[in-house]
């Protein structure tokens, strides 16, 4: 059995009530799917998929301007998914975060730019040791300006030469989101000790706080 996946089989036997628990606010007004207004403030939502969706999240989580972070899976047939729907790759369905973010501290541009570096862009459906469909490398832009920014930004890169081989990222419009069940919500931040956290997790995110240190959280180094 694949390491993500025993991992996970083990996670969901032996994990508790104190995992994470995501609130809706019932202050949120509804807005266009980009948009959440909260508290007089208005941010957007950027979608992506790079692999093992606890990687993202742990990621993008320490961001200067991200309110939040929330995995699912996004890209599928079907409604409602649970991780055993996904986890096969039958159902067409990605592992993503799904993530809320203030556009006065950060840009769409800005959460590109840690996308790409912080996952393989040219691998077909694999990260490390994670392989099929669900562990694809897909940004599902919110609106045009993101289309835009996401498509030009790939193929720059891919003119610069920055990788060796070429993005195969795939670039498509959100259509729905649906939330990872309660145990795969703030994973890293609840179980550090578990051993995906500690010999995938963890390394990457040191690599990760050192390149972006500008854009971390305050402190958040000291994590």
């Amino acid at each position: 059995m694949k390491t993500r996946q025993f991992v996970s089989a083990l996670a969901t036997f032996i994990l508790l009530l104190g995992a994470g628990i995501i609130i809706n606010n019932p202050k949120a007004i509804a807005l266009p799917k980009h948009n959440i207004m909260e508290d007089n403030q208005i941010y957007d939502t950027a979608t992506f998929g790079m692999g093992c969706f606890w990687c993202t999240e742990a990621f993008f989580t320490e961001l200067k301007g991200v309110k939040s972070v929330t995995v699912g899976y996004s890209g599928g047939k079907g409604k409602n998914p649970t991780y055993d729907d996904v986890v096969f790759g039958n159902t067409g369905y990605a592992e993503v975060a799904e993530i809320i973010y203030d556009p006065k501290l950060i840009s769409f541009k800005d959460l590109l730019e840690v996308f790409w570096k912080v996952h393989d862009p040219t691998t077909l459906n694999r990260q490390g040791a994670d392989r099929g469909i669900q562990y694809r490398s897909v940004i599902f832009y919110h609106n045009p300006e993101q289309e835009h920014l996401a498509k030009e930004y790939k193929i720059k890169l891919n003119n610069s030469g920055a990788f060796s081989k070429p993005i195969i990222t795939q670039i498509e419009p959100f259509t729905a989101f649906y939330p990872a069940e309660k145990y795969h919500q703030n994973y890293y931040s609840d179980n550090k000790n578990a051993p995906y956290c500690t010999f995938v997790i963890k390394p990457k995110l040191n690599k990760f706080r050192k390149v972006f240190a500008d854009k971390l959280k305050k402190n958040i180094s000291e994590k």
